[in-house]
């Protein structure tokens, strides 16, 4: 068995795995937060259903799980949370399939970004937040 230079950093690794994928959750859910109207708006023009209730959950997702991923506080059932969360945002926010260019090169690099995302979450999901966090305590 081949022992990783990062594996005996196992901890640290996933304490910056959380910090970097969720940073910008966090920062994303703030900016919607702060600015509830327009994120009310915005899902509307997405055609979001109940716009309001959509901005609610984009803010809680994003802002609150995002933190409590950081802090590695129910890492497993969260992260699993967040990736059909990410899975929704990408098939409402970037539906490249219906665009023309050029947005939709663009929202196809949005899309796909979503889903790398989303392997990063998964594999969160499974491995655990490390000891770095709520739960390793």
């Amino acid at each position: 068995m081949r022992y990783s230079m990062l594996e005996g950093q196992r901890d640290l690794v996933l304490l910056l795995a959380r910090v970097l994928l969720m940073t910008l959750f966090v920062f994303s859910g703030w900016v919607k937060l702060t600015g509830f109207d327009g994120t009310v708006s915005y899902m509307a023009s997405l055609g979001a259903p109940a716009p309001t209730l959509a901005a609610g959950i984009a803010v809680c997702m994003e802002f609150a799980v995002g933190i409590l991923l950081i802090l590695g506080f129910y890492t497993r059932p969260l992260a699993l949370l967040f990736a059909l969360f990410v899975l929704g945002t990408a098939l409402l926010g970037h539906p490249f399939w219906t665009m023309i260019e050029p947005a939709r090169s663009a929202n196809m690099t949005q899309f796909l970004k979503n889903l790398a995302i989303m392997g990063g979450l998964l594999s969160l999901a499974v491995s655990g937040p490390g000891r770095f966090s709520v739960d390793g305590r």
